[in-house]
């Protein structure tokens, strides 16, 4: 039996678009969710069609700040948090500020990338 790849969610078919300023991006999915790439770098992640991006410390709380929530999962039991922030609402209506914010965010990636 042949195995069909899984479409993905009309959301994340929307990134496309939301990051046309920004550049190419692509979803791949990943543990329930999807994980967005630019250059072979995952700058985003989507869990239940929530955006979060990639955060550095100082990204981190200006998002936290904003009452942006970080990305928890649980793992064995215990609550996990990863470096990635919900992305702020005005992503999807102003192409500017998404293309500020996954620059931001991307830049982040890769810095963690190098350490």
């Amino acid at each position: 039996m042949i195995q069909r790849k899984q479409p993905r969610s009309a959301f994340v078919a929307a990134l496309d678009d939301v990051f046309e300023a920004f550049g190419p991006i692509r979803a791949k999915r990943m543990f329930g969710g999807y994980g967005i790439y630019c250059e072979d770098l995952m700058f985003a992640l989507v869990s239940d069609d929530v955006l979060y991006l990639k955060s550095d410390e100082a990204m981190a709380r200006e998002l936290a700040a904003r009452d942006l929530e970080p990305f928890e999962y649980t793992r064995q039991g215990k609550r996990m948090q990863m470096s990635y922030y919900t992305a702020p609402a005005e992503i999807f209506d102003d192409p500017d500020e998404a293309q500020r914010w996954a620059k931001r965010a991307y830049a982040a990636a890769l810095r963690a990338r190098k350490c």
